[in-house]
């Protein structure tokens, strides 16, 4: 600068300040080279990743993404990715991209989902990317019939129309014909848990089981206090009843998720341990464990020993945690404890899965259970005297449990139970008790429907079809409608028997009032 300040002192104040003003023209346009360059390195890699996304050979999905920030774009991409990852064709596209043509091709067989993560911006507003759409799409009348659709809503509940576009979208789609795979699931500021329930969704959608958590729970400690099957001889999978009993202060209420931190079959890291000769007292840096054995219990185990020669502490920074599992909340606090309906799932290996392997045979009872409370304010029960009908199936009897327990204790009888499973004699969980209701008053209607006790399998779907008028005479009475069990299957076959009954319009209105709930998995 000493070699400029000559030039600078003989120059006049009006010429320096043209010299300064072309210094901050000149800064300001390397800044937007700069940024222009970013943008194009990120437009082509997300070109890359799309593109590398849309390889898969298994069914299509359609997902898409509307961000002011860039966040739903980055969870739009995390999402393709994991399906991708399972064998998804994935089709990653912006919101601004998206046109009709577009969603009537996302009805073929080979590709009848969509995925849409979109954020709201200001007090209510659709972000910048979306608003092509919204004149082009939205101001139209698209038949959607066919198309299955998710919502990941991003919003901020400090402004006043929380998750205003997530909602409009979801409103406009169910509008026009299609389907929800699940009800929307809303983010409130970047909230983790939300994120791993629309994680959940994906994962059950992409048939992946063991992905890792985008965050990683907060656990608390727990006791396993009882494990009961409920189905001995059932033709199905084993069924438990499983108790938790909380060791922290904990509470809930009745529609809320208990997320369960899982570990490995004890025998299973042992013999890891052994293969690789490695000390299962070795002590490693791990937020989970302070020795080998520990912190492996709480990580996915290598299927082979490409590991073989590393340290213990390299082994454990290797290996990702394991992901959580989430089960519905079959007790109220009352209880004195969490009470899960659990089915002993199988992985394709034949090996128990990995939450229902920890919880129905690996941890013996006593043993300390890390779980935590996640509130799960989509499915709370109604305000008021309002009718209730309650729909599942298997052990999404667990969720409609909770919900029967409260309307008990305030004295609110008029609910209607319609439940699925497959053989009255083995699978009717919970019978007692949901005998009791119905001879008490509790149940004001109860429908069964045991698939395998006749030669035409029949279904909750075929129970809500047979009741058609007291159906819609109880929806005109101001009933609201929950629905606990599958999503493969259960949730979508229960929906279009919904839709076949009470109308698209009807329905749609249900959901927009918060008559309408689902708890699927």
């Amino acid at each position: 600068m000493s070699l400029l300040n000559p030039f600078w002192e003989s120059l006049t104040p009006e010429a320096r300040r043209l010299c300064a003003a072309g210094l901050v023209l000149a800064a300001y346009a390397l800044f937007c080279l700069a940024v222009a360059v970013r943008e194009a390195r990120r437009r082509r890699a997300a070109s890359r990743a799309a593109q590398a996304l849309s390889t898969g050979t298994g069914a299509g999905v359609l997902v898409v993404h509307a961000s002011q920030t860039g966040f739903a774009e980055e969870l739009a991409l995390a999402t393709a990715k994991l399906l991708g990852d399972a064998g998804a064709r994935v089709t990653l596209k912006s919101l601004a991209d998206v046109t009709a043509p577009d969603l009537a091709a996302a009805k073929n067989p080979e590709r009848a989902r969509a995925l849409f993560v979109v954020s709201t911006t200001g007090e209510g507003d659709a972000p910048d990317d979306a608003r092509r759409f919204i004149r082009d799409v939205m101001s139209g009348e698209p038949a959607l019939h066919g198309l299955s659709y998710g919502v990941l809503a991003l919003g901020d509940s400090t402004y006043t129309h929380f998750c205003a576009f997530g909602r409009t979208l979801d409103a406009w789609l169910a509008r026009h014909g299609a389907a929800p795979l699940f009800d929307r699931v809303e983010v409130d500021d970047g909230d983790p848990a939300a994120l791993r329930h629309w994680k959940s969704h994906v994962g059950v959608l992409a048939g992946v089981t063991d992905a890792p958590d985008w965050t990683r729970p907060r656990y608390g400690r727990w006791r396993l206090a009882e494990r009961r099957r409920l189905n001995p001889g059932s033709p199905g999978d084993a069924a438990f009843h499983i108790r938790l009993e909380a060791l922290e202060a904990a509470t809930w209420e009745a529609g809320d998720i208990l997320e369960v931190g899982p570990r490995n079959d004890p025998a299973e890291v042992a013999a890891l341990m052994a293969r690789l000769g490695l000390d299962p007292a070795a002590p490693v840096v791990a937020e989970d464990g302070a020795t080998l054995a520990q912190a492996l219990s709480w990580r996915r185990l290598p299927h082979d020993d490409g590991l073989a020669s590393a340290t213990p502490q390299a082994l454990v920074d290797a290996l990702p945690p394991l992901p959580h599992r989430e089960y519905s909340i079959a007790s109220l606090p009352a209880d004195g404890g969490v009470e899960l309906l659990v089915r002993a799932m199988k992985r394709a290996d034949g090996k128990p899965g990995l939450g229902s392997g920890w919880l129905t045979a690996h941890a013996a009872e006593g043993a300390e259970i890390a779980a935590r409370v996640r509130t799960n304010r989509a499915f709370h029960g109604p305000q008021g005297d309002r009718p209730l009908i309650l729909i599942g199936n298997g052990t999404g009897l667990a969720g409609l449990r909770a919900h029967l327990k409260a309307r008990a204790a305030a004295g609110q009888h008029r609910n209607w139970l319609v439940f699925g499973e497959r053989t009255a004699a083995h699978d009717y969980f919970h019978r007692d008790e949901i005998e009791a209701w119905l001879a008490d008053g509790v149940l004001a209607r109860l429908d069964l429907a045991f698939s395998r006790d006749q030669d035409r399998k029949i279904y909750v779907q075929h129970r809500l079809m047979e009741a058609a008028e007291p159906l819609r005479a109880w929806v005109a009475d101001g009933a609201s409608i929950y629905v606990c069990g599958s999503l493969e299957g259960m949730s979508g076959d229960v929906h279009a028997a919904l839709t076949a009954v009470l109308g698209a319009g009807t329905m749609e209105r249900l959901a927009d009032e918060g008559r309408y709930r689902r708890d699927v998995y």
